[in-house]
């Protein structure tokens, strides 16, 4: 049997990532991300001249510390969510009132333009997880989402540093949009239910995909680990997984994710 002499070299970094949640560095962890996720909504809160993330939330949330780890999870996501939701009621103000939300929807999301974000997040997800095995990570081991069956927790999480990046490329993309570009389909939202669901019509969803597809080759101003002063944001996404990686594994005294200038 031919066996490839690296086979076995992500055993090290995901008994390192098990390790993490008892030996002090999940909390910090958990709270990077955070905070990389505020700072990203601030950025794109800046860029359109909108009102920006309390001070003093950030603040709060850096001080936070609680010996029960699940209990300081729960207090992290409900900072994250009321900050998500003030940042998503000033960004639909910039959507074309004829497709304009009334709320942030995600699963099974009815209107056209929270299934445009939704698209653009799972794309988003399919280069984190490429990253995150690259780095030898384990997926489903996550640091600030909550750990059940079948949920790839550290992608959730991994996710929020640049989940800032999809959205003001959503914002841009929907300013040509009409309501006519839009289909609805009748689908089962579960055993007993079904409904009507607003999606782009077939050559624009294409166009989508494509149009992200070359953003995530686009460069932005965070200087690469080894040489350059930009990078690609699907590079970017690479190494940060590697710099996580390397902290797990103690090659790195800590980890501040980079968070890209809009």
């Amino acid at each position: 049997m031919l066996k490839s002499l690296d086979d076995d070299s992500h055993v090290k970094t995901r008994v390192c990532q098990y390790e993490a949640l008892n030996n002090g560095k999940a909390v910090h962890i958990a709270k990077q991300f955070v905070l990389g996720k505020l700072e990203g909504q601030s950025q794109v809160l800046k860029k359109y001249g909108l009102k920006r993330h309390d001070f003093s939330i950030l603040e709060k949330m850096k001080n936070l510390e609680d010996e029960n780890t699940a209990r300081l999870r729960t207090r992290l996501m409900s900072i994250e969510g009321h900050c998500s939701e003030n940042c998503f009621n000033q960004i639909f103000g910039l959507i074309p009132e004829p497709l304009r939300p009334e709320s942030r929807k995600t699963f099974k999301a009815y209107d056209g333009v929270n299934n445009i974000f939704n698209l653009a997040y799972e794309m988003l997800s399919w280069k984190v997880q490429h990253a995150l095995i690259k780095a030898k990570l384990e997926p489903y081991l996550g640091f600030l989402h909550s750990m059940v069956e079948g949920k790839p927790s550290l992608i959730c999480d991994f996710q929020e540093l640049y989940r800032c990046l999809m959205d003001d490329f959503v914002i841009q993309y929907c300013q040509r949009l009409r309501k006519q570009d839009f289909l609805v389909k009748n689908e089962d939202f579960s055993a007993k239910k079904r409904g009507k669901r607003e999606y782009l019509n077939d050559p624009l969803t294409q166009n989508l995909v494509e149009r992200l597809n070359r953003y995530f080759q686009s460069k932005v101003e965070i200087p690469r680990v080894r040489m350059g002063e930009q990078q690609e944001i699907e590079t970017l996404i690479n190494e940060e997984a590697s710099l996580f990686a390397q902290y797990l594994r103690n090659e790195r005294q800590s980890w501040n994710p980079r968070i890209v200038s809009l």
